[in-house]
């Protein structure tokens, strides 16, 4: 039986947020074992767990935040989720002093850095996931050709993706990618690609207020058929191993890894959530893998931990 993994020891790093602007400081922390993922808004002295369900905004980020306090949100969660979930790490205490996580260099690369610098220590406490026992579906839309995505389940336990993206720049167009979600695979193929924009959405980006801290340090940018990185692509298919790289930690807010098969056409932060919700609204559609255990997480359980607000 798999057992529950937490971190050896804290590690932090330093970096901008992509859509605020701001300095953000990040610390992972171990966390006893059951605790869970938890973020830690520092600045706030508040916690808010990991999870689909106080998930707040997904316009071009996953953030989350407390029911009913919007003001505690933390939004840009999707990349150093992934990082964790692919290494296997149930608990953990992400810190994190502002409103937004660190983009660093747009991947998950320098969050698995980070949690190979720390190290990885196995517990005591059994592992479970959650396997997926019929097919959930959401889609945009009901126009023809709109975007969905959907979980199936898999004959062999595990994670399976497959996901098609099309963008009208022909730098990118029309990319597909398919494989099992390992460790192994998701350090080879998804890590280290970063997240893109087109260069005519910067403008109104940051006229929303959006991407304030975006560069082609921390973004992939292209212009019809130019990427505008001085160092181009990492890989020729960088745009939809990103995108199936924020499948993975949008889909780490489960609580547990699934045990399913994942398939999608254009789909974002919003069908990733949307898909999540689905699952956990029909108590047919899921089980745990051990009936016998008792759930360290249960999808339907309200916030657990919220500290003390600190001193003004």
């Amino acid at each position: 039986m798999e057992r529950r993994r937490t971190l050896k020891a804290p590690i932090g790093c330093v970096g901008i947020g992509l859509h605020s602007g701001r300095r953000a400081s990040l610390t992972l922390h171990p966390a006893p074992a059951g605790d869970g993922i938890v973020f830690r808004r520092s600045d706030l002295g508040l916690e808010i767990p990991a999870r689909f369900d106080l998930v707040f905004d997904t316009r071009l980020c996953t953030a989350i935040a407390l029911p009913g306090q919007p003001q505690a949100r933390l939004g840009t969660i999707e990349h150093v989720m992934a990082a964790l979930a692919a290494c296997g790490i149930d608990d953990a205490v992400i810190e994190v002093d502002g409103p937004e996580v660190p983009i660093l260099d747009g991947s998950a690369a320098p969050f698995l850095f980070l949690i190979d610098c720390a190290g990885v220590t196995t517990t005591a406490m059994p592992r479970r996931s959650i396997e997926v026992l019929k097919t959930v579906r959401v889609q945009e839309s009901d126009a023809p050709g709109s975007a969905w995505a959907q979980l199936e389940p898999i004959a062999t336990p595990g994670f399976e993706a497959a996901l098609e993206i099309d963008f009208p720049s022909s730098a990118i167009g029309r990319q597909q990618l398919s494989l099992r979600v390992t460790e192994a695979s998701f350090r080879a193929v998804l890590a280290d690609s970063r997240t893109f924009t087109l260069a005519e959405d910067v403008a109104r980006l940051r006229a929303a207020g959006l991407a304030q801290g975006g560069s082609l340090d921390n973004a992939v940018v292209v212009d019809g058929p130019l990427v505008l990185n001085p160092g181009g692509l990492r890989h020729a298919d960088e745009c939809v191993r990103h995108k199936l790289l924020d499948v993975v930690g949008d889909l780490a807010l489960a609580g547990a890894p699934l045990s399913a098969r994942f398939s999608g056409s254009r789909s974002g932060h919003a069908l990733n959530n949307r898909l999540l919700r689905a699952l956990f609204a029909d108590a047919e559609a899921w089980r745990w893998t051990d009936e016998a255990l008792v759930p360290a997480f249960s999808p339907r359980a309200p916030a657990r931990r919220q500290a003390e607000p600190v001193a003004a």
